[in-house]
């Protein structure tokens, strides 16, 4: 049978589609209308052929892979060499905000299409806060940041990155490009909502990767943004997949790609712009051509366009500063914050502001107008809505504001706006003591200042647990959440998951918030939060401090996951618990008292909360006042006690490990620095 010509033509045009989609390490999108891309998460192509790798979802990903596994090593004398590749690709990144986008996008290389297992927000979808920085991932990518996270030492809120296994960036720089013909530097904004191109071209023979941006239609500028030399073999040992990725956070954001192109050995297709979908923007663009084509050829409304103007400022500026008020906040009024007083202080929320992001949410460095008083604004996200419920929070929140003790970050006071909670605190000028802990660029903290911390710590717990007018169980006591102040003293902090109770009364049952490593067995079986629960949390933090380790390391050995506790009760027992302290301190410590801190720590993390000591008794034990403690020389895991006690649902083998106080006073005194 013969073919009709349209047939023909049809079938050429699909076979050259296929062709250059799907060929030998060369692909080439102009749009994505029609296009057999894997796609995951969010990530939808939109019927004018844009891909969408995220919609405005908070705190979800979205990821687009082409389908084909491609071959990026050549086998060499003395082993593998990374093949040379070229991309480039139209984005456009849109946002409801001015000044504040999330998380950016990210260009990548990965051995799998399975990223189930990655995290939204500042992941990018591609790492998680287990496997981010290992060497076993086998990623390579180039990331357009719009968030500095100060965890991967970002160097500002509008940056392009080279990140390889991990969201530290090898080398970033701003985003923007060199003029050809000036040299001149000239500024992107990523958030801006305008396209951009990147290229990003390896040689795998001479170990350059090369980096460059540019507004859409620019030429190309012959500089590029970034050019370093590294060598991707051990990342790219054999065959991978190409892939665009993105998360959204609080902000409400779209990231979008117009078109696409990749090669090996070769440069990348050049995209035929006049074929590429056009970036949507925020509002109604078809309202606003009416308007222009209608009202502006008109003069004589020209002053009714000006009042409406006018009015539409004032209420856009309302709208800015709008907060959330009801009736029973009427009692809290002096802990009450304007939004405004707030949004002035932080520059706006400004990239440049933020100190830190956690699972609830963001932290912003302010400076009141009026006071001049140096705050930190912590903004909650999408907090239990529900009246009664923020009420109860709200009023926990300002009974919290009367805490007084020199190891306490005060908590000043609180704003609601919409879906935000915003806590305000004062500012700690040397900031929590994880960074001090793990930043290798931090110089190491002393041993004399790693006990104070301790010290401090427990004399702000005992005054939550026992001296206050009620009970206060913090919840989440950890290195981060442990800050200091200008004179390096340590103040406990962040107080958004604490719970309160009358003295005399039993705690009630509450969902099971805070972090893995931190978390006391027994609040899988009575989800009931009591001070034991805050002293477990507490000798985590102690043997964190000491040893310089998180309580949880994941693939230290054999991919294995490490227990910080089980690793030093394992010392402990060999009679070598002193070789657990952090290398940081070259030695230099008194091994006594390092002993006994660490003595400390098994005791505080045991998993029965009756075989632990009371945070008075920690106390005393720090001062010397009493014998330090040490856990039983038969007892052998704290992971399989706690799984014994999670099976059973009870605490009968107690008994058979009580506490031994065979330590010397003179050990304790060494403490107490008596």
């Amino acid at each position: 049978m013969r073919l009709k010509p349209v047939s023909v033509v049809s079938f050429l045009v699909l076979l050259l589609f296929h062709f250059l989609a799907r060929g030998d390490g060369q692909f080439i999108y102009n749009g994505f209308a029609g296009a057999q891309l894997d796609l995951d998460g969010m990530a939808v192509v939109e019927p004018d052929g844009k891909l969408a790798l995220t919609n405005i979802t908070s705190q979800l990903k979205g990821s687009a892979f082409h389908p084909t596994p491609l071959r990026f090593h050549e086998p060499a004398t003395n082993g593998t060499v990374a093949r040379s590749f070229s991309a480039t690709f139209v984005f456009a990144i849109v946002t409801d905000l001015v000044t504040v986008g999330g998380n950016g996008l990210a260009f990548f290389l990965a051995p799998t299409k399975n990223l189930s297992m990655a995290s939204p927000s500042q992941f990018l979808g591609l790492f998680n806060p287990e496997n981010n920085g290992n060497a076993s991932n086998h990623v390579f990518a180039v990331e357009l940041d719009t968030i500095l996270n100060p965890e991967f030492r970002d160097i500002n809120s509008n940056h392009v990155g080279v990140d390889v296994n991990g969201l530290a960036s090898v080398v970033a720089e701003p985003a923007g490009y060199y003029d050809d013909g000036t040299g001149d530097f000239k500024n992107l904004t990523l958030i801006g909502g305008d396209a951009m191109q990147v290229w990003v071209d390896y040689d795998g023979r001479s170990k350059v990767l090369n980096v460059t941006l540019a507004p859409v239609e620019a030429p190309r500028p012959k500089k590029p943004l970034i050019s370093i030399t590294i060598d991707l073999s051990p990342v790219l040992n054999g065959t991978a997949y190409v892939g665009l990725s993105s998360s959204t956070g609080p902000f409400r954001t779209r990231h979008y790609v117009l078109g696409w192109s990749f090669a090996l050995d070769g440069a990348a297709p050049l995209l035929d712009y006049s074929n590429l979908p056009k970036p949507a923007r925020i509002g109604d663009s078809k309202r606003r051509s009416k308007a222009r084509d209608v009202i502006l050829p008109v003069a004589t409304p020209i002053l009714a366009l000006v009042v409406v103007a006018g009015v539409s400022l004032l209420v856009w500026r309302r709208l800015r500063y709008a907060e959330l008020r009801e009736e029973w906040e009427v009692e809290f009024g002096p802990h009450r914050f304007a939004y405004k007083d707030l949004y002035r202080a932080t520059g706006g929320f400004d990239g440049e502001q933020l100190l830190g992001v956690g699972g609830f949410g963001r932290v912003y460095k302010g400076v009141l107008r009026v006071s001049k008083k140096e705050v930190a604004v912590k903004i909650l996200m999408s907090h239990d809505g529900a009246k009664q419920g923020m009420k109860q929070f709200v009023a926990e929140v300002v009974s919290l504001g009367r805490l007084r003790h020199r190891n306490i970050v005060q908590l000043l006071g609180y704003c609601r706006r919409k879906g935000e909670l915003l806590l305000v605190y004062e500012y700690m000028p040397n900031g929590s003591l994880d960074n001090w802990l793990y930043d290798r660029n931090a110089p190491p903290l002393s041993w004399a200042q790693r006990l104070s911390a301790i010290r401090g710590v427990a004399s702000g717990l005992l005054y939550l647990h026992e001296d206050w007018e009620k009970v206060v169980v913090h919840r989440d006591i950890k290195a981060s959440n442990v800050l200091l102040d200008g004179d390096m003293n340590a103040r406990l902090g962040d107080f958004g998951l604490a719970k309160l109770y009358d003295r005399g009364t039993d705690p009630q049952t509450t969902s099971v918030v805070g972090t893995m490593g931190y978390l006391a067995p027994e609040l899988a079986c009575t989800r009931r939060v009591t001070p034991a629960t805050d002293v477990f949390a507490f000798g985590s933090f102690v043997l964190e401090v000491a040893c310089g380790r998180r309580p949880i390391e994941h693939g230290t050995v054999d991919d294995n996951r490490l227990v910080l506790a089980d690793w030093v009760l394992e010392r402990w027992h060999n009679g070598d618990v002193t070789d657990t302290a952090d290398p940081r301190l070259c030695g230099t410590y008194d091994v006594e008292e390092a002993a006994a801190v660490l003595r400390l720590g098994l005791v505080c993390s045991h998993p029965t909360p009756a075989a632990r000591p009371s945070i008075r008794q920690v106390v005393q034990y720090l001062d010397g006042d009493m014998p330090m403690p040490e856990p039983a020389p038969t007892y052998r895991s704290f992971t399989a006690r706690a799984s014994m006690h999670n099976a059973e649902g009870n605490e009968s083998y107690v008994a058979s490990y009580p506490l031994s106080s065979a330590t010397s006073v003179g050990a304790s005194s060494v403490l107490s620095g008596r």
